[in-house]
C-alpha cells in the first residue's frame, strides 16, 4: 500500500488537536512503514511530526506512541523528553537502557548504537549519514574509551577544529589537547591532535598514531573541486599506510566511495537516511513563477519577498544561503535598511562584539549596524573570534538570522530552524550541485533542539544524483603530482605513466625528498629550483636575508611564489602581486587591522569614483580580513617556507651562507604574537586582548603554562580589558 507521506505529515500539523481514531490511524501507518526496509525513513518521518505536535494528542493514545517511539529507536528523545513521553513498557525500558552510552551521560539512537558497536570491535568504519545523525557523537566515544594514546582528528576548518576542542576539552586530564604544530606531544598522557590536513604534514616527529578520524571525508575527493585535496589524501595516506591507523571517516549523502577501499583497510561502508529530524521543503520560487532574477526589478522582488518572508520567521533561527561574503554582507546590509523601516522591530544593543569592533576595527562596519538589528553574517575570511562569537549568539538566540556562504556546507554546526536557499551560486559561477544542496538543507533543525527543520528554496533545488566519492591517494586516476611523490614506490598502480617517470626519472632523489617534505607544486618547486639554480650568485642578496625582509627581497621571494604555486585556476581575485607584496610589507610594520583596513580604503577609493564612501568602506573591511585569513595566516607563510626549504638546499650545495625566512614567515602566520601566546590566538581570543596580557608574560614559558598562569593568576581581570575580551578569555579557562 502506498502512502503520500507529505499529506500525512501536513495532516499531522494543520489539524488543531489530533484525536484518539486519527491518532491510530497515523500510527498504524507509522508502524507498517518502520518495518519495511525501503520506507523506514518515512515511518521515521512521521513520529518526529508527532512529536513536533505532542501536545495535539489525547493523553490515552501517548502511551501507545510511547511504544512506537522506542520502536523506532529514538532513545535520544525518549531520555529529553522522559516527563511528558512516558514509557512504560518493561522490555522497552530495558533496551532504552541497553543504549545508554557507558563513557557519556547520553542515550544512543539505533544506528548510532550499531556503529559504535562496530568500531568497539576495531574494526575501521566510514559513515555516510544525514547531518542531525549525530555521527560526531561517535568521535566523542572514541575518546572517552581511552582505548587509544595517540588519536588525530582533521577536520577541514579552523571553526570546526575549535568546536571539536571545546567539546573534548573534559579529556585534559587523559590527553593532552594538541592544535598547533609548535607544541610537543605528551609523553605521560595520551595525546589528541586536532588539526587539518596541511598541519598533519607539517607536524614533525609524529608520534604513532593509533586512531585517525576524517570529518567531512567527502573533501579527499579530486573531483569535487578543493584545493585542499591533495593534502588532505597526503595526510590519510601517511596515517593509514605508515602509521597503520585505525579509522572513523565521517561525511553525508554519499552514495559510494573508491572500490576496494573498504576491503583493502578492513573497513564497513555504511550508509543510512536514519534522522531524528525532519527536514521539510517550502518551495517560494514557484509561488513567484518569473518574478525572481539577478537585475533590475526582478532583483529587487526577489530580496524583498527574501525580507518579508524573514520578518515572519522572526521568533526563529534561520540561516540564508548566500554565494560570496559580498552578497552576504550586501543582503545583510539591504535587510537591515528593511527592518530599519518597520517601526515594530526592536534594536538590540547589549552585544559586547559591538564595543570592540567599534574600538578595534571601525565603528563605520556594517556588521555593528547588523548586529543591532539580531542579524549576523559568516564566512570563511572573518576572524575565527568573531565567527565563534557570531555562532554562540546564534545558537543562544541573541541574534535570529545569519547569512552564510558555502561556510555552512562545510560544517558550521548551529541550531537553526530555517535555512533560505537564496543564491544558486558557489561564487560567481559554480552551480549548487544536488551534494552541496543536500548539505545545506541538512543545516536546518538539528538533533536534540528541533524535531523540524525547514528550507526555503528561492531556487529550482539541483536534480538528485548519485554522488561517488574517489580517494585518489588508493584509486590513483587520477592523481595529481604532489599526492603521487607521496607514495611508497611500493604503493604507485602504474609505473609506466609519463607521471611516474617525471616524479622518478626525471627529479633526482634530493629533489624529491625536498618537494615531498613542502608538499607544494612539485612543478612549481622545479621552476623555483631552476630559477634560484640559474641566478643564485646574481641575486643572492635577494634570498640572503633573516628576521625582517626589504621591500625589494620581499618582492623577490613572493614573485617565485606567485608565478609558480599558484594552481592553474586558482582563482586570487582581488589580490594582484604587487598589491601582495605591499600590503604584506606595510602590514608588518604596523600590525594593525585598522591600518589595513584604511590602506584598502585609500586604495579602492582610487580605483572607484562611483561607489559611496560607505560602500567602499565596507569592501575595505571584507578585503582586509580575507588578506589577513587567506594570504597572511594561509598562503603567504607557506609560500615563504617552501621557498626558504629550496634556497637552504641550493645554498648548502653550493657553499653559500644561506638565508632563513622562517621567523619571519611565523610572525605573520601568527599575527606578528609571541610564539608562546599564540595558543591564546588559536583559541580564539582577539590580538587586541593578546597585546594587553602578553606584557604579564613571561616569555619563556610554554604554550600550555601560559594557559595555566592566565588562569591562576587571574588575568581576565587585567585592567584595560574590555569585557568582550575578557569574555573570550574565560571561554578558553
Amino acid at each position: 500500500m502506498m502512502y503520500k507521506i507529505e499529506d500525512i505529515i501536513n495532516k499531522i500539523n494543520l489539524l488543531p488537536e489530533i484525536n484518539n481514531e486519527m491518532s491510530f490511524q497515523f500510527a498504524k501507518i507509522s508502524s507498517k512503514l518502520l518495518r519495511s526496509d525501503y520506507e523506514k525513513q518515512s515511518g521515521r518521518r512521521i513520529i518526529i511530526n508527532i512529536l513536533n505536535n505532542w501536545n495535539k494528542i489525547e493523553s490515552s493514545s501517548q502511551e501507545l506512541w510511547s511504544d512506537i517511539i522506542e520502536a523506532a529507536g529514538f532513545y535520544p528523545y525518549l531520555h529529553k523528553e522522559e516527563s511528558k513521553i512516558v514509557l512504560k513498557s518493561t522490555a522497552g525500558n530495558i533496551r532504552k537502557e541497553f543504549h545508554k552510552s557507558e563513557k557519556l551521560d547520553i542515550y544512543m539512537h539505533e544506528e548510532q548504537y550499531i556503529l559504535n558497536k562496530i568500531l568497539k570491535e576495531g574494526k575501521n568504519l566510514i559513515v555516510s549519514a544525514p547531518t542531525s545523525f549525530g555521527k560526531s557523537l561517535l568521535i566523542e566515544e572514541i575518546v572517552a574509551s581511552f582505548k587509544y594514546k595517540n588519536i588525530i582528528i582533521i577536520q577541514p576548518t579552523l571553526a570546526l577544529l575549535d568546536e571539536t576542542r571545546k567539546k573534548l576539552m573534559k579529556y585534559k586530564e587523559q590527553y593532552k589537547i594538541i592544535v598547533r604544530t609548535s607544541q610537543a606531544p605528551s609523553i605521560e598522557r595520551g595525546n589528541l591532535f586536532l588539526l587539518t590536513g596541511e598541519r598533519v604534514m607539517e607536524y614533525k616527529d609524529l608520534p604513532n598514531i593509533e586512531f585517525l578520524v576524517v570529518d567531512e571525508f567527502y573533501k579527499l575527493s579530486s573531483r569535487r573541486d578543493d584545493e585542499r585535496s591533495d593534502v588532505l589524501n597526503s595526510a590519510t595516506n601517511l596515517l593509514l599506510n605508515k602509521h597503520g591507523s585505525k579509522f572513523y571517516m565521517l561525511g553525508p549523502n554519499i552514495e559510494r566511495i573508491s572500490d576496494g577501499f573498504a576491503k583493502k583497510y578492513n573497513a564497513e561502508f555504511y550508509r543510512t537516511d536514519y534522522s531524528l529530524v525532519d527536514n521539510q521543503s517550502i518551495d517560494i520560487y514557484s509561488q513567484h513563477l518569473n518574478m525572481f532574477g539577478a537585475v533590475g526589478k526582478k532583483k529587487i522582488y526577489k530580496e524583498n519577498t527574501l525580507f518579508t518572508l524573514l520578518l515572519e520567521l522572526s521568533n526563529e533561527q534561520t540561516i540564508i544561503y548566500c554565494s560570496s561574503p559580498k552578497r552576504a554582507r550586501y543582503l545583510s546590509k539591504k535587510f537591515v535598511d528593511f527592518l530599519k523601516s518597520n517601526e515594530k522591530v526592536i534594536r538590540n544593543d547589549n552585544l559586547n562584539i559591538i564595543n570592540w569592533i567599534k574600538k578595534n576595527v571601525s565603528d563605520k562596519w556594517v556588521l555593528i549596524d547588523c548586529l543591532n538589528y539580531s542579524i549576523g553574517f559568516h564566512d570563511g575570511a572573518l576572524q575565527k573570534h568573531i565567527t565563534t562569537t557570531i555562532i554562540n549568539y546564534f545558537n543562544n538566540d541573541r541574534i535570529n538570522y545569519l547569512f552564510c556562504t558555502s561556510t555552512i556546507i562545510e560544517g558550521v554546526n548551529t541550531s537553526a530552524k530555517n535555512i533560505i536557499f537564496f543564491d544558486e551560486t558557489k561564487g560567481l559561477r559554480t552551480k549548487i550541485d544536488f551534494f552541496d544542496y543536500s548539505n545545506i538543507k541538512g543545516r536546518s533543525g538539528r538533533m536534540m533542539v528541533h524535531y523540524v527543520g525547514k528550507i526555503y528554496n528561492f531556487n529550482t533545488p539541483p536534480k538528485s544524483e548519485e554522488i561517488i566519492i574517489d580517494i585518489p591517494f588508493y584509486e590513483q586516476n587520477p592523481l595529481s603530482d604532489e599526492v603521487l611523490i607521496q607514495l611508497n614506490h611500493d604503493d604507485v598502480i602504474n609505473k609506466e605513466t609519463d607521471q611516474y617517470r617525471y616524479i622518478y626519472d626525471t627529479l633526482t632523489d634530493d629533489e624529491r625528498v625536498l618537494f615531498k617534505r613542502n608538499g607544494d607544486l612539485v612543478k612549481g618547486q622545479k621552476t623555483i629550483l631552476d630559477i634560484l639554480n640559474k641566478d643564485i650568485h646574481s641575486n643572492y642578496e635577494l634570498i640572503n636575508w633573516t628576521a625582517y625582509p626589504s621591500y625589494r627581497q620581499l618582492t623577490y621571494v613572493l614573485n617565485l611564489a606567485w608565478n609558480s604555486l599558484l594552481k592553474p585556476g586558482e582563482s586570487v581575485r582581488p589580490m594582484s602581486l604587487n598589491k601582495l607584496v605591499k600590503v604584506t610589507h606595510d602590514y608588518a610594520h604596523t600590525q594593525n587591522i585598522s591600518a589595513l583596513v584604511n590602506s584598502n580604503f585609500i586604495y579602492l577609493r582610487q580605483s572607484d569614483n562611483s561607489s559611496s564612501d560607505e560602500d567602499l568602506f565596507d569592501e575595505a573591511i571584507r578585503d582586509a580580513f580575507q588578506i589577513l585569513k587567506h594570504w597572511f595566516q594561509y598562503k603567504v607563510p607557506k609560500w615563504l617556507n617552501v621557498v626558504n626549504q629550496i634556497q637552504l638546499y641550493l645554498c648548502e650545495k653550493k657553499n653559500l651562507k644561506p638565508g632563513n625566512f622562517s621567523f619571519y614567515a611565523s610572525q605573520i602566520e601568527n599575527d606578528f604574537i609571541r610564539e608562546n601566546l599564540s595558543i591564546l590566538y588559536e583559541y580564539g581570543i582577539p590580538k587586541s586582548a593578546i597585546d594587553k596580557i602578553g606584557k604579564l608574560i613571561p616569555e619563556n614559558l610554554s604554550e600550555d603554562e601560559v594557559i595555566t598562569l592566565i588562569g591562576t593568576k587571574r588575568y581576565y581581570n587585567t585592567v584595560g580589558l574590555l569585557e568582550y575580551e575578557k569574555e573570550k578569555i574565560l571561554e578558553i579557562l
